[in-house]
């Protein structure tokens, strides 16, 4: 695995963890928050041993060289995040090919975006824990409210002092909750290396800041989908998860992880790589 510097977008300079052949099928992998792309160093591993080029890129605000004034949250509207990946999938010799993507959390909000926008350039696409957008907002309308008080956090997120918050002793607002999602050492303090800052954390939730507290519908999903959902996730209920299959119209596989939590991907490492790499088989590209 080596870091790369990827000069994508005019102005900026993003990080990106690349692994396997150059010439292999591009498999691109984003990460959401509140991590980093380390939340892939396992997938990046197991795709290039199966001959897969693995991208995981350190997206817009996360990134020293990407990190645009996070006061003009102009600069971090959803269409952004998503030309981002599109650029880095380009830059990757992907400007005219199709390639597969994977997305977690806010990761997999841009996915889910990306294949709304441009179903023609994506052989796959494999979502964890955040479930399709009209699911999601489906389940925050419901009355029982439980969907809205898992994503209470959203709008606490848009208050001034919330990147001050998270960061306070320690940054002992994430280690916290990545200690109770399972999360090992190890990989919170890979995460803390790229977050655990004022200027990054205060860009991460600038991501917020420009959504705000609503998330735009998109079309049915017109892409083979694989949907990856902890059942411990404190954050995405039972009916956002399971209501997802309503709005993907391509071949769709749900899979469900018993007591997995929201970080999937760090706390089941081996079993995200073993149902990522049969999707990938199944989705040529």
């Amino acid at each position: 695995m080596a870091l790369v510097k990827i000069s994508a977008v005019p102005g900026m300079e993003f990080d990106v963890l690349v692994d396997g052949p150059e010439d292999a099928p591009l498999v691109l992998l984003l990460h959401g928050f509140a991590e980093s792309f380390h939340t892939w160093d396992a997938q990046t591993a197991a795709l290039a041993r199966a001959g897969y080029r693995a991208a995981a890129p350190s997206q817009r605000g996360y990134s020293a060289g990407a990190r645009p004034d996070p006061a003009n949250t102009a600069l971090y509207q959803f269409d952004h995040l998503v030309e981002d990946a599109m650029a880095i999938a380009a830059a990757c010799g992907y400007a005219n090919k199709r390639f597969h993507l994977v997305g977690h959390d806010w990761g997999g909000s841009i996915a889910w975006g990306i294949a709304d926008k441009y179903p023609e350039r994506l052989a796959s696409l494999t979502v964890l824990s955040r479930p399709h957008p009209n699911a999601f907002n489906r389940a925050l309308a419901l009355p029982d409210g439980d969907q809205k008080h898992r994503s209470r956090h959203h709008r606490a997120f848009l208050e001034p002092d919330a990147a001050v918050v998270v960061l306070a002793n320690d940054a002992e607002w994430l280690r916290v909750r990545w200690e109770a999602n399972g999360v090992p050492p190890a990989a919170t303090e890979r995460h803390l290396a790229v977050l655990g800052n004022p200027a990054a954390m205060e860009a991460a939730l600038a991501w917020y800041r420009a959504r705000g507290a609503i998330r735009a519908p998109l079309g049915p999903t017109r892409v083979p989908t694989l949907y990856i959902w902890g059942d411990a996730d404190d954050t995405v209920g039972r009916p956002a998860a399971e209501g997802t299959r309503d709005f993907v119209s391509a071949d769709y596989t749900f899979e469900v992880l018993p007591g997995v939590g929201h970080f999937a991907a760090d706390q089941a490492p081996g079993r995200i790589s073993e149902l990522l790499l049969r999707h990938l088989t199944c989705h040529p590209v």
